[in-house]
């Protein structure tokens, strides 16, 4: 059976064959068969050697866009076995290492040229070898090399590339175009200008080709009709036709590329599902209760570094705390595991995996006759450890298993002080029933100082449950709630878009019964079975820090239950999309109408409409081809979901939860065969 590759496993290949110096695979025989590239996998590339036989150094310059790619799946010991000494960003005070070749990954602007070009008067480096995060603008690329004949320095410019790699992969099928905060504002705000919001839907577009081109296939495009997600849609429907037209170099047809990118049958390629971020606003605000909505809402998180405050001296608090980062990366293997899953299993994972981590070290210093594996050295080549071979092989993976499971620990103490200082718990057990909620109800929580500090969660609150009651408001109960909110502290500046997007909102929000009725929550004396049973068996080393006697304070109160079970909007939609076949004829007919544009045809590709009309969900002139019925109720084995204006780790653990369930026998667990790859921001 093929491997299926994920987004970050074509990603880090790609960023591979670039610190490689863009030195593809060695070229097989054409008698010799080729099983990687057969399947349209991307070809394991290896290091260039020098005569020494180590990798060539060499020097990695990039700017913020470029920074945040690498640093996203790539660490700095990463970089160092492809030969990269020192990565510097392209705006800072850079010093001359003349016999040193240099890298650049970075967006093609006027601004990095400039600075490539003074790099290169100045003979900085040796040879350059220049690698655009997207397309270079011809007149840009034409500028450019004006520049570098005038000042006599294109002998030393080796290589220059486009490589489509303008976005940022946080997990394995999780991206974001790395757009910032205000892109849903920008999306949505009469503020904007045209021209500044063309550039904007240019810049998405631009991202979702590149994020395209990485996977491999050409793909059906599927959106409503209206707002940003049509007109993105269009363009690049029109950007894939045209570089399919008349490119020489055809990007789905090069190694690396699937057999589906050049396949007639639509069924046997992905479905690029486009949606506008109104169609269900609630996600975007809920309180979650899965590992990595609670890391992003709670800890400090980016580029999968998650940042916490630890006390700088256990024994005495006045002493002040201080932050400690850790880094996520495809190895860890708790989180692989665990980062979907409701809190109290994640404590509950943590005890067994320590429990076991416990056994096997114990089993190993019996063995050894040593009191700790610390003591124990896995290059002893004694007459003593040589029968001890095989154990002593395994003291590297136990140490870095022990390394990853104190860093979860310390992340997941954090979380339980950061969800008892807000009351998350409480919170997030009201959101679950929050239809039933009345209007007295969420008015007496919101006056009650007691229940919670934090006024932003009061806010989410209201603004969900105003999304989602059914209750009439008048314009007194309205006022009632405001004052209520302005007096937990508050700001009620955004209650007024919310109130003019209620409607669009709640006409496309779908909503789904538990397939399970959410478990009880456990009484006081089981609260949090799983760390309470840590907090008896930690080591000595992590009983003496944040777990110890203060444990069992921090749990006091905090209830341990787990989600209804339900699909929320987005996973509604793309399961009708998916797979109309199984879905409900609510779904269905809520994306009836979608348009749909496959790039590979020859029909027309319509008008394109005025970047103004992005900002309005109806009453636009349509770019795309209303479906047949056939379409409609055509399936796909592996879709890209893409939220205009940003995402959340709810939406796409919902989904990957969702891929789980219906995956078929044959498939891959937590993929439909193809995979599901989902794209946005993530709040």
């Amino acid at each position: 059976m093929a491997h299926h590759q994920t987004l970050r496993d074509r990603q880090v290949a790609s960023i591979e064959k670039i610190l490689n110096l863009n030195h593809s695979a060695p070229e097989q025989s054409s008698s010799q068969h080729d099983p990687t590239a057969a399947n349209g996998l991307i070809p394991k590339t290896t290091p260039i050697l020098n005569s020494d036989g180590d990798p060539i150094w060499k020097v990695l310059v990039f700017d913020n866009l470029g920074r945040d790619v690498i640093s996203s799946v790539l660490r700095v010991n990463d970089l160092r076995g492809w030969g990269v000494t020192i990565h510097l960003n392209i705006n800072s005070t850079r010093h001359a290492i003349p016999d040193v070749p240099v890298l650049y990954l970075l967006e093609p602007t006027a601004a990095n040229l400039n600075a490539i070009n003074a790099d290169l008067a100045r003979n900085l480096y040796a040879d350059a070898y220049i690698n655009f995060l997207y397309s270079i603008p011809r007149p840009l690329m034409e500028d450019f090399a004006a520049q570098i004949a005038e000042s006599g320095t294109s002998e030393q410019v080796a290589q220059v590339y486009d490589q489509y790699l303008n976005f940022i992969v946080a997990e394995p099928d999780l991206f974001s175009l790395g757009l910032g905060k205000e892109t849903y504002w920008a999306l949505n705000s009469a503020q904007v200008k045209d021209e500044d919001l063309d550039i904007l839907v240019d810049r998405i577009v631009s991202g979702l080709f590149s994020v395209v081109v990485t996977m491999g296939a050409i793909p059906i495009i599927r959106c409503p009709k209206g707002g940003a997600a049509e007109m993105i849609a269009a363009k690049l429907d029109r950007k894939l036709r045209d570089h399919i037209l008349n490119s020489k170099d055809n990007l789905f047809s090069s190694q690396g590329q699937r057999p589906s990118s050049a396949a007639v049958t639509p069924a046997s390629r992905p479905v690029l599902i486009i949606v506008d971020r109104n169609i269900d606003l609630i996600p975007m605000l809920s309180h979650s209760w899965t590992y990595q909505s609670l890391v992003h809402d709670v800890l400090k998180m980016r580029l999968n570094r998650i940042t916490v405050q630890t006390l700088i001296d256990e024994d005495n608090p006045s002493k002040g705390s201080k932050e400690r980062a850790y880094d996520l990366n495809s190895s860890d293997f708790f989180w692989s595991r665990n980062a979907g899953v409701p809190f109290p299993q994640v404590a509950e994972d943590i005890d067994v995996e320590l429990t076991k981590y416990k056994e096997e070290s114990s089993e190993i210093t019996k063995k050894s006759g040593k009191s700790s594996i610390e003591d124990l050295d896995a290059s002893d080549t004694s007459s003593t450890a040589l029968h001890m071979k095989a154990v002593i092989a395994k003291i590297p993976e136990l140490r870095e298993r022990k390394a990853t499971l104190d860093m979860h620990m310390n992340i997941a103490t954090a979380l339980l002080a950061g969800i008892k200082n807000r009351q998350l718990d409480n919170f997030f057990q009201i959101e679950e029933n929050i239809t039933k909620q009345t209007k007295a109800q969420i008015l007496e929580l919101l006056n009650d100082e007691a229940k919670g500090k934090e006024p932003l969660d009061k806010l989410r609150l209201f603004i969900i449950w105003f999304l989602s009651t059914e209750q009439e408001l008048s314009r007194a109960d309205m006022d009632r709630f405001e004052e209520a909110l302005k007096s937990a502290g508050c700001d009620v500046t955004p209650l007024a878009y919310v109130k003019s997007v209620r409607e669009i909102t709640r006409m496309t929000m779908m909503t789904s019964a538990p397939t399970q009725a959410p478990p009880t929550p456990s009484t006081s004396n089981e609260l949090f079975r799983g760390f309470s049973s840590i907090s008896s068996r930690l080591t000595d080393r992590l009983r003496d820090g944040a777990l110890g006697a203060n444990f069992d304070n921090l749990i006091s109160g905090v209830k341990n239950f787990l989600p209804a079970n339900k699909d929320i909007t987005l996973t509604k939609i793309t399961e009708s999309l998916m797979d109309p076949t199984s879905a409900s004829s609510s779904a269905i007919a809520k994306t009836e109408d979608y348009l749909y544009f496959d790039p590979r045809s020859a029909n027309a590709r319509g008008t394109m409409p005025a970047p103004s009309q992005a900002r309005h969900q109806q009453g636009m002139q349509s770019a795309g081809t209303n479906a047949t019925f056939g379409q409609r109720r055509q399936g796909f084995s592996e879709a890209i979901v893409f939220t205009v204006g940003g995402g959340s780790m709810d939406e796409y653990g919902n989904l990957q939860e969702w891929t789980k369930r219906t995956s078929g026998p044959g498939a891959a667990q937590g993929d439909r065969g193809g995979g599901l790859c989902m794209g946005a921001r993530i709040w």
